[in-house]
C-alpha cells in the first residue's frame, strides 16, 4: 500500500492529498529516508512525520485491506516515543 494511503486509512492523516503535500515537502520518511507519497510500506516499516510540535515516529503494524474505523486506526500502527 502507498504511504499516502497507508497515512489516510489510518487517519492519522485526515486526507490524502495532504499526506501527498507533507511527502512531497519533505516532512515524512520513511525507514529514516524521505518518501515519495507513491513508496511502498510494509509491516515493521518506520514512518516518521515533521509536525509543528516536533517529530512523530510510528510503527507499521499491520497493512488495512478496506476502509478502516475510526476505532480501529491505532491497529495498524504504534506510536514510538522517542523521549530519552
Amino acid at each position: 500500500m502507498r504511504i499516502d494511503q497507508f497515512l489516510r486509512k489510518t487517519l492519522l492523516l485526515k486526507q490524502r492529498q495532504v499526506a501527498k503535500e507533507l511527502c512531497d515537502k519533505n516532512f515524512v520518511k520513511l525507514n529514516g529516508k524521505y518518501t515519495k507519497a507513491s513508496k511502498h510500506v510494509s509491516v515493521g516499516d518506520i514512518i516518521e512525520i515533521e509536525t509543528m510540535k516536533g517529530m512523530k515516529q510510528y510503527r507499521v503494524l499491520m497493512i488495512p485491506e478496506g476502509n478502516v474505523k475510526k476505532s480501529e486506526g491505532g491497529l495498524y500502527y504504534a506510536e514510538i516515543d522517542n523521549h530519552s
